[in-house]
């Protein structure tokens, strides 16, 4: 048996796109719920358009949009190569959400319901923090308690997930499993996977048997354009990085030039002869005459 990456549009569509109660559990086992009654029960699938699309990273993003019984809204990306704007879009999306809610119901702000945005990431974006899961929300500064409901935003970064760490969270962790340990390069997915009844259903989506030939050319697209715009990012940091460092040295060698004719210029004016200047400090006699 052959698996495909659940982290490709194609793939994380069709688990997650048609299936309510694949995504109930995956939003219950990611989403920072604090009691039972806050976890989703049900869902209504959004339609595509409610997440604007980016035409500048389309290749590199899956999303999904649902809301609960309760009007709460879910957004569910995966992002698969960091961009350092991602998390500005994230939250203009997010708040976009939220301000939509109004859009035909006046200014009853108190119809007002919270945003969820689940950012799957494939890359590490935060390489000195150890935690792969980072919650941002509207707190106080010194009361952390007081909290500002609307707009939660969860990043993950998959590469960093460590199953063995986190035991306690069992959904969590075969989620997160999924997500990072299914491949092309997977003939046998893992016995805890398989033990559980909704794992398993995804891990029977992603079989390569259930797809067509035109599908699996997509799936190949997909993973093409990847690697095409993963390239062209590490293009343009080397670029960056080169043109930092090539400005950071041009800038100490000009930073040294002063502070040599700054020197020269004090000795000059003690009346030291032109050649001990030129052994002091490494300057032309031209340029030392021109002080």
């Amino acid at each position: 048996m052959r698996y495909l990456d659940p982290k490709a549009d194609l793939t994380f569509k069709k688990v997650f796109g048609n299936h309510p109660d694949l995504v109930i559990s995956l939003l219950n086992a990611l989403l920072p719920f604090d009691r039972s009654e806050e976890e989703v029960k049900e869902v209504e699938y959004l339609c595509p358009d409610f997440v604007p699309e980016d035409p500048w990273r389309k290749n590199c993003v899956c999303k999904l949009s649902c809301k609960d019984k309760n009007d709460k809204s879910f957004i569910v990306e995966i992002q698969m190569i960091w961009s350092l704007m991602f998390k500005m879009r994230i939250l203009f999306n997010t708040s976009k959400a939220y301000v939509r809610q109004l859009l035909d119901r006046s200014e009853n702000y108190r119809l007002l319901q919270p945003v969820y945005s689940l950012n799957l990431v494939n890359e590490i974006f935060e390489p000195d923090m150890e935690q792969y899961y980072h919650y941002y929300r509207l707190v106080h500064s010194e009361r952390t308690d007081k909290v500002i409901d609307g707009l939660h935003l969860v990043f993950i970064e998959l590469p960093k997930f460590q199953p063995h760490n986190y035991s306690e969270k069992k959904m969590q962790v075969l989620w997160l499993r999924y997500l990072t340990e299914i491949s092309e390069q997977t003939r046998r997915a893992p016995q805890e996977l398989l033990d559980n009844p909704e794992v398993c259903k995804a891990l029977t989506e992603v079989e390569e048997s259930a797809y067509t030939d035109a599908e699996l050319a997509g799936y190949d697209k997909f993973w093409d354009n990847i690697r095409v715009e993963r390239t062209l990012v590490d293009s343009a940091k080397y670029r960056y990085d080169e043109g930092m460092a090539k400005g950071m040295a041009k800038g100490r060698a000009e930073g040294e030039r002063d502070k040599q004719m700054e020197i020269a210029h004090n000795l000059k004016q003690m009346g030291m002869p032109t050649e001990a200047i030129i052994q002091a400090t490494g300057l032309t006699a031209e340029a030392i005459d021109e002080l």
